[in-house]
């Protein structure tokens, strides 16, 4: 059976929930390192954000430092040179005068040897940048009330809360790996950064939508807790989340270290850094965050405090004793060792008394049986004799005959009984050690 299948059965489970705390530890850093960076080292947007002028024009075979050294000859502050392509090349600066700006072209045109009619020159007022800014923000916060709004009719608003906080967890990561690098924010930026919304919704709804299945049917009697539930719902779509994340991670890996990396394509670096940090934040917080701080609102309903109580309860009854404890209360072991050993004695002695009397027992019924097996013979033989004349029987000897041999029955009768005996009696059966009479040989004298 594969691995994803042992996940989705139960057969092999990561408790993501229960160890809740380590992920949120790992986010915490995470957060804490990008938002002291985006205080004191703040972001480098783009000439769309804070306005400006761009010059593009042949590189005729010029390197990127030579274009520097042109551009600030030019007057120029602080340009930002990046190419485009093999034979162009891009140079942006702060907002200029069109008499700074024709001073600039000139003097970049004599140092690359093109004409000035080969500049193409942009000039983007601040006025734009802010534009550009406050729709983003606003197109944002739109996006997020609707997903709100959806989550919260289609699912519940606990679901809507967590998926919300992971979605802000996002953000946070992205914005701060951004500062941290210090890629310049463009307009390209935005759009991925809209982009990896959707996808963190998309990897968060999928896993919420399991975690209601196993939940939907849980009751005061289930023998699960909602966070046993939520747990498995997270593992049996791990596999699900890893497979969409690495297909979705490979093209814009190769965007950013292939395309921008190797190939110089500077213009891509932007779109490929925050989509590539922003996916797999959406996947970490899908499987880390958003269900574990689901399970943590969700179990302090009321219901859901009482089914875990109940759970531990029965869990707690099941656990097997300790072997010092199943020792202790063992039949006939309890107590202290003295004492346990006195009673193992009394128990020895009662138990051969009791088999002694039912030996005893027994040999008496079979000496009983033998001697009215006897009794009738010497009937028989007695009348034979009569009827033929012969004499009365002989009498029993004293020396045959003692008291306490011999069944109870034998003992107890009359003198007409006694003599009706026959003359001729069973042998004594040998005494045995304590005055218990043994079993009768069965011969005669």
């Amino acid at each position: 059976m594969s691995l994803a299948a042992r996940l989705y059965h139960g057969e092999v489970s990561v408790d993501f929930v229960g160890r809740r705390r380590i992920w949120y530890a790992i986010s915490g850093v995470i957060i804490v390192l990008g938002i002291v960076s985006m205080i004191f080292r703040g972001f480098d947007f783009g000439i769309d954000f804070k306005g400006g002028v761009s010059v593009v024009f042949p590189a005729n075979g010029h390197s990127i430092s030579q274009v520097t050294s042109a551009a600030e000859a030019g007057g120029i502050t602080d340009p930002v040179v990046q190419s485009i392509g093999e034979s162009q090349v891009r140079v942006q600066g702060p907002p200029m005068s069109a008499e700074q700006t024709s001073k600039a072209v000139q003097s970049m045109s004599a140092a690359v040897g093109e004409p000035a009619s080969a500049f193409s020159v942009d000039t983007v007022g601040a006025s734009w940048g802010k534009s550009i800014t406050t729709k983003a923000l606003q197109g944002l916060i739109l996006f997020l009330i609707a997903v709100m709004i959806y989550i919260s009719l289609r699912f519940e608003p606990k679901m809507a809360l967590a998926a919300m906080l992971a979605l802000i967890h996002d953000l946070v990561i992205t914005a701060g790996v951004y500062s941290l690098v210090g890629f310049e924010v463009t307009p390209a930026t935005v759009i991925a950064v809209l982009t990896i919304l959707g996808f963190s919704l998309y990897d968060t709804v999928v896993v919420f939508d399991k975690v209601r299945d196993n939940t939907m049917k849980l009751t005061s009697t289930s023998v699960i807790t909602y966070s046993h539930a939520a747990n498995l719902a997270v593992n049996q779509t791990l596999m699900r989340s890893i497979n969409t994340s690495i297909i979705a991670l490979l093209p814009v890996a190769s965007l950013l270290f292939i395309g921008a990396g190797l190939l110089g394509a500077g213009t891509l670096k932007d779109l490929a850094l925050a989509m590539f940090v922003g996916l797999a934040a959406g996947t970490y917080s899908s499987i880390f965050i958003a269900t574990p701080f689901l399970v943590q609102l969700k179990e302090r309903e009321p219901r859901y405090q009482k089914l875990t109580a109940r759970v531990a309860r029965q869990q707690a009854a099941a656990k097997p004793e300790s072997p010092a404890g199943a020792a202790a209360e063992a039949p006939g072991e309890g107590g202290p060792r003295d004492g346990g050993a006195g009673d193992s004695d009394d128990g020895s002695r009662a138990g051969k008394d009791a088999a002694g009397k039912r030996t005893g027992a027994r040999a008496a019924v079979a000496a009983g049986a033998v001697a009215g097996k006897s009794a009738s013979a010497a009937g028989a033989r007695t009348t034979g004799t009569s009827r033929g004349g012969a004499s009365a029987p002989r009498s029993t000897s004293s020396a045959e005959t003692t008291p306490g041999d011999g069944p109870p029955e034998a003992q107890g009768g009359d003198d007409s009984s006694a003599a009706a005996r026959p003359a001729r009696q069973p042998a004594r059966s040998p005494q045995r050690k304590g005055g218990r009479p043994g079993r009768p040989s069965g011969k005669r004298r």
